[in-house]
């Protein structure tokens, strides 16, 4: 990430408050509401063991973490169908809301300027009483 942190080393406290200035993080509501209308492709970083421990948001697409900028990018020979324009809202879930943030920052370098995250990640839309749908686990 070339030129967020500058020439001297930063902890990675720092590195989030940086990368956060760049866009506007959302709640769990909000970006409920926005997948619900359509407005917003929600896609779910968490890897697979905190998946079936937890559930998943109907709806959302899961793209594990080493994957997501070949799969999101809108140019790219490996992108997802829902990987439509540079114009694109993605909310990036993650498990608590902190390498979502660093998601989205890559996101953006790639030109999906309107990338963002959910602030408190998966554990904040479940505690906030969204849907959420058990793992159905094949035989």
């Amino acid at each position: 990430m070339s030129g967020v942190a500058g020439d001297r080393p930063v902890g990675i406290d720092e590195l989030l408050e940086r990368v956060r200035t760049g866009y506007r993080r959302v709640e769990a509501q909000e970006a409920h509401e926005a997948a619900r209308s359509g407005k917003a492709l929600l896609v779910d970083i968490r890897y697979a063991a905190l998946r079936e421990r937890d559930g998943l948001i109907p709806g959302a697409v899961v793209v594990e973490r080493n994957e997501l900028e070949w799969r999101l990018d809108p140019q790219g020979s490996h992108r997802l169908p829902e990987a439509t324009g540079h114009d694109l809202r993605v909310v990036v879930i993650c498990n608590e809301g902190y390498a979502s943030s660093l998601a989205a920052a890559s996101l953006h370098q790639l030109g999906l300027h309107h990338a963002t995250d959910l602030v408190g990640g998966f554990q904040a839309w479940r505690a906030a009483g969204l849907p959420v749908e058990p793992v159905e686990r094949s035989r």
